[in-house]
Order: structure tokens, then sequence, then C-alpha cells
């Protein structure tokens, strides 16, 4: 076959693809009319996690498995879209990370609504503003979001998703060279990802703290003696040169990112559920209350404590667990914990990542 031989099998297969995905459309369209009956969200994260894990598990080439995640995450969010319009929340403005992660998420065929702050995003869920919202909970350099952690203990939002994005700081400025910055602006987490890296090239420059990432690269954009830390989507958006790439201080820097949600998500047989507890001051008592999970082998995979607003020196506990909430070990599990702990409020459980 020659090149023209070649370009007219992609043709054909171009129209059966077109063919095939109209069908698909048609279906959703149905699917969207049952849910609407029956009353149902129009996004179900247990469902979308199937149909990913189905289709890299099946994945044989030559398309790598994250390509075609890629091409079917657009496919889900334009079929999505016939079911029912959807609305996303995120710490904005655009180009921040998170607004990075909502597209990762969700695509492209829905409404993103950026929200000044971590808590607008909360507020935005609770008071129906939007269907989702995505807010950035912990850096593998940093640590924990505080402010997340701190809305997840009074919000009624469950949490019903997750995913993680490799994160590359970048340095962003209209300066012709790194001797032209007068200062560094970025989102504390940013700052504190590239601490290393800026003592040891801007040493004597002053960095002051922005509302987000995105933010920092709006002053940069504007004035040629700033930079600002912030991805290579930022850059693009608001027209500023990268004058140094990937200075995070931690090659294998990456955040953690969750969807918060009104409605729970349903058992993948993959799933994490997230908890928090306060418990009484006394010797003992956390490993009194985390028994139950090792004796019914369940999987700890993270444990983070914030202070008590309301008590001085007391604290609430944060738990990730492997296992959904409505199977029997772990639902057994948190009845145990329930009844060793001051309170227990289960914020969700959701497909793992």
């Amino acid at each position: 076959m020659d090149l023209d031989d070649w370009r007219s099998r992609i043709n054909d297969l171009d129209n059966r693809i077109l063919q095939l995905l109209n069908q698909r459309a048609e279906a959703a369209l149905q699917i969207g009319d049952l849910k609407r009956r029956q009353d149902a969200p129009s996004y179900a994260p247990e469902r979308e996690a199937e149909i990913f894990r189905r289709l890299t598990e099946a994945a044989a080439g030559p398309l790598s498995a994250e390509a075609i995640l890629t091409v079917w995450r657009e496919i889900l969010s334009a079929c999505r879209a016939l079911e029912s319009a959807l609305t996303v929340s995120y710490f904005g403005p655009q180009a921040t990370f998170t607004h990075r992660a909502a597209l990762q998420r969700f695509g492209t065929s829905v409404s993103y609504q950026p929200a000044k702050t971590i808590a607008d995003v909360f507020d935005d869920v609770e008071r129906s503003r939007a269907d989702f919202g995505v807010v950035p909970v912990e850096n593998n350099t940093e640590g924990a979001v505080n402010v997340t952690l701190d809305r997840l203990i009074d919000s009624d939002v469950l949490i019903c998703g997750e995913l993680r994005l490799e994160i590359t700081q970048n340095l962003l400025s209209r300066a012709s060279a790194l001797d032209g910055v007068k200062r560094v602006l970025s989102h504390p987490q940013g700052l504190a990802q590239c601490r290393g890296w800026l003592a040891a090239h801007l040493p004597d420059v002053t960095t002051e703290q922005a509302l987000s990432t995105a933010a920092a690269a709006e002053m940069a954009a504007v004035d040629a003696t700033v930079a600002a830390i912030a991805s290579d989507l930022a850059a693009e958006l608001y027209g500023v040169p990268i004058l140094r790439a990937g200075i995070e201080d931690n090659p294998h820097n990456s955040t953690r990112f969750l969807v918060v949600g009104r409605h729970p998500s349903g058992a993948t047989g993959r799933d994490k559920t997230s908890i928090l507890f306060a418990m009484r001051n006394e010797p003992g008592t956390l490993y009194r209350i985390l028994e139950p999970l090792a004796r019914l082998g369940i999987n700890l995979t993270k444990i983070e404590s914030r202070p008590a607003k309301q008590r001085p020196w007391e604290y609430v506990i944060f738990v990730d667990v492997e296992g959904h909430r409505d199977t029997p070990p772990v639902s057994s599990a948190l009845r145990e914990i329930g009844e060793r702990t001051l309170f227990l409020k289960v914020l969700g459980s959701y497909p793992a990542v």
C-alpha cells in the first residue's frame, strides 16, 4: 500500500469511529433521561473509574494506556454534557494547578467556575452554585493543605474522587535574565516547593505570597521586574515567557487533589475511605481507636492531625483507609471506631488512584 492507500484507510476508520461515537452519544442521551427520571446524579465517579480501568487493562498498543485515557476522558466529558450540564468550581483563577487537575478529571465539556479561595470552592458546592469542586489537599514536598483540612471538618460536602498531578514549577518573567528579577511571587506552596532553588539562584531577591500561582503570573505579565513561580499553562495563558523551567526542589513533586460533591460514590472494588475523628487526650487512645483496622486487615494509607479549634491542645485526626464504607470489613471497622471516639465523621468513599 502506498501513502494514498493508507490515507484512504484512515479516512474509512475515521468515518467508522465517528459513527460509533454518535451511537455512544445517543446511548448517553437515553441514560441521561433515565437518570433524570430516577433523580440520579449525572456524574458517577465509580462508573467512570470502572471504564478507565477496563480500557487500561485492555490496552494492547501501539497507543499507550495514557494516550487512550486522554482520548476517552474527552469522550466521557462530551457524552456527560449531553446527559446534563455540569458546573465545576476550582481554586482559581485559570491556569492554576487546581485548574489543570479539574481539566484532567472532568475534561473540557463542562462549565468551569474559578473561585478566589479554597473556602469559596466548598461554599460553591454547599450552596449548589456548582455540582462539584476540586481542591488541593496535600503535596508530597510541603505536606497538607491546612485550609482544605479545616473546611472538611465543618463542611457537609462529601469526597467523591481524588487524583494526583505531577507538579513542575517554572520561573515566569518578562525579564531577559535572572539579574533583572527584583521580586518573586507565587502561592505559598509554590514558593515552598522552590525554596532551595531560590536560595541558590536568587538569594537576594524578595519573595512575596500571592493568592495563587496564576495570580502571580498575571502580575508578572505587567511588570518585567516581577517573576512568578507557576505552571507552563499559566505562562501560555498570560503570555509570560518561561525564564527557567523545572525549578522545583523535588524532581518527583506531586500534589493530591480531592473532588468534593453532594452525593456519595458507589463501590468499585478499588476504593478509599476518608474519615476524621476526635479522641480523648489519654495514653493509648489512638492505638485503641485504630486497632479494628489492623484486626480486620484494612490498610491505613494516611494519617494527619489538625488542632481542634474549639479546645486548645486537642486534635482532630484525619485517616485514609483502603476500601469502601459500604463493604462489610470497612463498615464494621467504622462502627467500632465510632464507639471509641468522641465523634467520628466519614468524609466519603471514592475510587482510589
